[in-house]
């Protein structure tokens, strides 16, 4: 068990263990460098475009959930490799659910957009 830090350090520590993910995800996950690029557009794109607080909020922030949610497929992949790398049925059903949670964040940002901007 690992000894429990507080206060700063824990923040420290933390913000450590998330920009080491963040590497790990950049350099091993192909989906994961495409979502940043189109947030690298979308998020400056929807600043722009939106008229008031209320809509670059809700241009922005559905591209900052496909990135959480990217993030957490590429944790539930590589969790799922980590106990077997033998094709399995559940690991199968594991990994397709995982991948509908992306789908349903991109379909977000398209309905988002397209409601804001033409609706």
């Amino acid at each position: 068990m690992k000894p429990s830090q507080q206060g700063l350090m824990r923040i420290v520590r933390a913000t450590q263990n998330s920009l080491r993910g963040l590497g790990f995800a950049v350099r091993s996950e192909a989906a994961v460098r495409q979502d940043l690029l189109l947030a690298a557009i979308l998020i400056p794109t929807g600043i722009v475009l939106g008229d008031g607080g209320v809509e670059r909020a809700l241009l922005v922030l559905p591209v900052l959930l496909l990135l959480i949610v990217e993030f957490l497929n590429s944790a539930i992949e590589a969790t799922v490799d980590r106990i077997s790398p033998d094709l399995h049925e559940l690991s199968g059903k594991a990994k397709d659910i995982a991948s509908t949670a992306v789908m349903f964040a991109l379909v977000t940002i398209a309905v988002t957009w397209l409601l804001i901007l033409f609706g």
